[in-house]
C-alpha cells in the first residue's frame, strides 16, 4: 500500500486542472444545447415530445445514475472509471454530432448522461485523495467550484459562437479533443484509488435508486412545464415510495451503495439539505432572469449570454475568499454567510422594474452566483471529509444527486410562482380589438404576449406588451422575495444546527474503517 502524501505538490495541482476541465465539459454540455434547438428542429424535424426528450434525457440519466456510479468508482478505481467515462463521453458526443434522426440523437444524449454520471463523484473522490491536507483541499475545491459556477455563463456564449460559424453538431464535437486530453493525461497526473474489500454491486439497490430519482425529477419537471396533472403527482409519489424501499434495501444489503451512517453526521446531512436549497434557488431564479432579459428587455439570446459574463469577476473574487475564510470560520456560520449573500442578490431582484438597467439585474445575479460558490465549496469539503477516503465517491454522489433534485424543485417552484403572478395579472387585461383566441395565447406566457402584441396595430399592441412585461416582472419580484425568505430561514437553521461543528471537524478527514482496506496507487 502506498501512503497518501500529506501535502500536494505541482503534479496534484496540474491534475486538478485536468479534473476541472472534465467537469466543466459536463456542465457546458447542458448549456450549449439551448442555442442549438432551433437548428436541430429545422434539420431533424423532431416532434414536440421528441424535442423535449432530446433536451431532458441527459440530465435525467445523469441524476438517476449518480449514486450507483459513485459506488462503482470506489470499487474498481476512480481513475479507471474517469477514463472509461471520458471515452464514452467522446464516443457519445461524436454520435450526437452525426445523428440523422431524432431517435438517434435521443439515444446519444442518454449515452452522454450515462458517461457523465461517474465523472463528478469520481472527480471529488480523487480530490479527496490528492489533497489530503485540509487547507489545500479547501483551496482546490473552491477553485473547482468557481470554474463550474462560471460555466453557467460561458456555456451559452460558447454555444452561440459555434452556431454562428458551424452546424449544430459542433456543440457536441468540442467535447472530443478535451476528453482525449483528459484520457491521455489522467494516467500520469492522477492517482488510482479504490476499495477492493467491497462486495458485488447491489443491482437491486441501483435499480431502486435510478427509478426513485428519475421519477421524482421527471414528475416535478412535468408539473413545472405543464401544470398540475394527476399523472405527474402519481409519478412523484411512486418515486418517494421506491425511495423508501431503496433506503430499506441499504439497511440490509451486504454491500450497500450508501453508508446510511453518514447521515448521522450533522455536517453531512445538513450539507446535503443546504445543497438542495441553494441549487434550487439558483436554477429557479436564473430561469426567470433569463426570460426577463430576452422577453422584457428585448435582448437576443446571445447578447443576454454575453451580459451574463459580467457576473464572472464577482464569482472569481468569491473563490479565494472562500478558500481563506472557510479555514477560520465555523462551517455553520460560513454557510449562513454564503446564503445571506445569495439572499442579498435575490433581494436586489425584488426591486427590478421593466425599465431597470441590465447592470442592476446582473448585480443581483452575480451575488447569487458568488454566494452559491461559497456554499457549494464548503459543502463539498464537508461531504468529502465526513466519509472515509475509500467511500468519498459514494458520499460525493449523494451531494450531486441533491444538486439535481434541487434543480428540478427550483425550476418547478420558482417558475410556478412567477407564472402564477403573470396569469393573475394578465387575467384582467383586455385590450380592444383582440380576439378571444389571441388573448388566451397572450395570457399563457410572456412569449405569447410578445407574439400577439407584435401583430396588433398601434396602442392595442403597446398596451398588451406593457401589461405582459409588467406582469412578468412582478412575477420575478415575488419569486425573488420568496427566495430571500427561503435562503434566510435556511441560513438561520444551518447556523443553529451546525453551531457545534468546529472548523477542525469539518476539515479533518474521517479515519478509514479498519475492516475496509484501501488501495492507493500513485500516478506513474
Amino acid at each position: 500500500m502506498t501512503e497518501i502524501k500529506a501535502r500536494a505538490g505541482t503534479k496534484e495541482w496540474v491534475g486538478l486542472a485536468v479534473l476541472t476541465l472534465g467537469s466543466l465539459l459536463i456542465m457546458l454540455d447542458i448549456g450549449v444545447l439551448n442555442f442549438a434547438v432551433p437548428a436541430i428542429s429545422a434539420d431533424l424535424k423532431p416532434s414536440a415530445p421528441q424535442l423535449l426528450w432530446i433536451m431532458d434525457v441527459y440530465p435525467f440519466v445523469l441524476a438517476g445514475l449518480l449514486i450507483p456510479m459513485g459506488w462503482v468508482g470506489d470499487k474498481i478505481g476512480r481513475r479507471k472509471l474517469l477514463i472509461i467515462g471520458s471515452l464514452m463521453f467522446g464516443v457519445a458526443s461524436a454520435g450526437a454530432a452525426m445523428a440523422t434522426t431524432p431517435e438517434a440523437l435521443i439515444a446519444c444524449r442518454a449515452l452522454l448522461g450515462l458517461a457523465a454520471a461517474p465523472m463528478t463523484p469520481t472527480v471529488l473522490g480523487l480530490i479527496r485523495v490528492m489533497f489530503n491536507d485540509p487547507d489545500q483541499r479547501k483551496t482546490a475545491i473552491a477553485a473547482w467550484t468557481g470554474v463550474l459556477t462560471s460555466s453557467t455563463a460561458f456555456g451559452p456564449v460558447i454555444g452561440g459562437l459555434l452556431l454562428d460559424h458551424f452546424w449544430w453538431g459542433s456543440v457536441f464535437l468540442i467535447n472530443i479533443p478535451i476528453m482525449l486530453l483528459l484520457v491521455l493525461l489522467a494516467p500520469f497526473l492522477l492517482p488510482e484509488h479504490r476499495d477492493p474489500s467491497r462486495g458485488k454491486l447491489d443491482v437491486v439497490g441501483a435499480l431502486l435508486s435510478f427509478v426513485a430519482i428519475l421519477s421524482v425529477v421527471y414528475g416535478v419537471k412535468e408539473l413545472a412545464v405543464n401544470g398540475y396533472s394527476p399523472e405527474s403527482v402519481i409519478v412523484i409519489a411512486v418515486g418517494f415510495v421506491v425511495g423508501v424501499f431503496f433506503v430499506q434495501r441499504q439497511r440490509t444489503a451486504a454491500s450497500p451503495l450508501l453508508d446510511l451512517e453518514l447521515f448521522r453526521h450533522r455536517g453531512f446531512s445538513g450539507s446535503v439539505c443546504i445543497t438542495l436549497v441553494v441549487h434550487g434557488t439558483l436554477i429557479g431564479i436564473n430561469l426567470l432572469v433569463n426570460q426577463f432579459m430576452m422577453s422584457v428587455l428585448g435582448l437576443r439570446p446571445f447578447t443576454a449570454a454575453l451580459w451574463s459574463l459580467t457576473a464572472f469577476p464577482v464569482v472569481a473574487m468569491a473563490a479565494p475568499i472562500t478558500a481563506k475564510f472557510s479555514r477560520r470560520v465555523r462551517p455553520g456560520n460560513f454557510l449562513a454567510v454564503g446564503m445571506i449573500v445569495m439572499a442579498v442578490g435575490c433581494g436586489l431582484l425584488t426591486f427590478v422594474e421593466v425599465s431597470s438597467p441590465i447592470l442592476f439585474v446582473m448585480g443581483g445575479v452575480a451575488l447569487i452566483a458568488a454566494g452559491l460558490l461559497m456554499v457549494k465549496a464548503l459543502v463539498a469539503d464537508i461531504v468529502l471529509a465526513s466519509a472515509p477516503a475509500e467511500r468519498a465517491g459514494s458520499s460525493a454522489a449523494v451531494s450531486e444527486t441533491a444538486n439535481e433534485l434541487g434543480n428540478a424543485l427550483g425550476f418547478a417552484s420558482f417558475g410556478t410562482i412567477g407564472l402564477a403572478v403573470f396569469h393573475h395579472q394578465m387575467a384582467d387585461v383586455q385590450p380592444s380589438g383582440v380576439s378571444s383566441a389571441a388573448l388566451e395565447g397572450a395570457r399563457g406566457s410572456i412569449g405569447g404576449t410578445n407574439a400577439v402584441a407584435s401583430q396588433l396595430p398601434g396602442d392595442a399592441g403597446d398596451q398588451l406588451l406593457k401589461a405582459g412585461q409588467e406582469a412578468f416582472t412582478n412575477g420575478l419580484n415575488l419569486a425573488a422575495l420568496t427566495a430571500v425568505g427561503v435562503l434566510g430561514v435556511t441560513a438561520v437553521v444551518s447556523a443553529f444546527l451546525l453551531r457545534k461543528v468546529p472548523v477542525a471537524t469539518a476539515s479533518e478527514p474521517a479515519p478509514p474503517k479498519s475492516d475496509l482496506p484501501q488501495v492507493v496507487e500513485p500516478a506513474p
